[in-house]
């Protein structure tokens, strides 16, 4: 499979990002319109998972540190990719990072430092549902930072970057692109669906309108953070079940890991010890309504 990004960095005249993708032929797995087919996104999914599984016992046996960024636009899908890598996995080596609006405090702080907290200790992989590059998108598109701020940002971040780097962490950057009009789609969805409208906030509506803000903030970020040593991996979003594979399957290749999945124990028999339980009765039960 080849997904392929419009030439150039450079915004199009309809503030669109726009993306090709090519069919692999002979293959059954699309439909007549080049969208995956459930049934084998859906096993692809299972093995991947799988693969996402012996990878987390080969960070812990060999106490890597990881760290991986998933940034883009609001329903661009990182929520979604997010959920189906720690669907399988254990919380308690591969956790999620989803940093709320900042405290007084944290305002007055270093602007890494509430993020450098959250870093992964070995044996861990941490997913940063956004990161430190709020600054430099939603902060400056909304005008939530000075222009000051934007630029210290954009001249810092590599630097910070480049020491997790130099530290031993590895960090992978993701950033999920969805098209103007794919973007509105989703928006439209949630929208029709109460039990899906709280998904849609006065944040995302502002950043619809300013979609072209933010193809620019894009561009600059990776015009300064776009590093050797940390680049950026861009996974197009418009077809969500593509999206998320292309972007576990690139996660797993980053990794020369072994299957270190252990083999089946013995359960053991329960301790016979002389116990007498009080009587159910005494304990106050759920209503069985099903």
């Amino acid at each position: 499979m080849v997904c392929a990004m419009t030439a150039g960095n450079s915004i199009p005249a309809d503030a669109n990002e726009l993306y090709l993708y090519e069919q692999p032929a002979g293959e059954g797995h699309y439909t007549k319109g080049g969208r995956l087919k459930k049934g084998f996104y859906e096993s692809e999914l299972t093995r991947l998972q799988e693969e996402l599984v012996k990878l987390q016992y080969w960070v812990v046996e060999k106490g890597l540190r990881v760290a991986v960024v998933f940034e883009g636009r609001g329903s661009a899908g990182k929520g979604g990719v997010i959920k189906r890598i720690t669907e399988r996995t254990s919380a308690r080596i591969v956790r999620v990072a989803a940093l709320p609006k900042p405290t007084e405090r944290e305002q007055g702080q270093w602007y890494f430092q509430r993020y450098v907290s959250h870093l992964p200790a070995a044996g861990e992989i941490v997913l940063f549902d956004r990161s430190w590059y709020n600054r430099s998108n939603v902060e400056w598109v909304m005008g939530f930072c000075t222009e000051q701020e934007h630029r210290e940002f954009l001249r810092s971040c590599p630097e910070f970057e480049r020491m997790l780097v130099r530290s031993g962490i590895k960090l992978i950057k993701y950033w999920f692109s969805v098209s103007y009009e794919e973007q509105e789609r989703r928006f439209a969805s949630r929208n029709e669906e109460p039990l899906k409208r709280w998904k849609l906030s006065e944040m995302d509506l502002e950043e619809h309108r300013q979609y072209v803000r933010y193809s620019m903030a894009k561009d600059t970020t990776f015009q300064f953070t776009d590093i050797e040593q940390s680049p950026w991996f861009v996974v197009p979003s418009d077809e969500k079940r593509r999206a998320r594979l292309n972007c576990i399957s690139h996660l797993l290749s980053q990794f020369e890991y072994e299957d270190m999945t252990p083999g089946p124990v013995d359960i053991p028999a329960k301790e016979d010890i002389p116990y007498e339980r009080p009587p159910f009765k005494e304990q106050t039960f759920v209503p069985q309504l099903y």
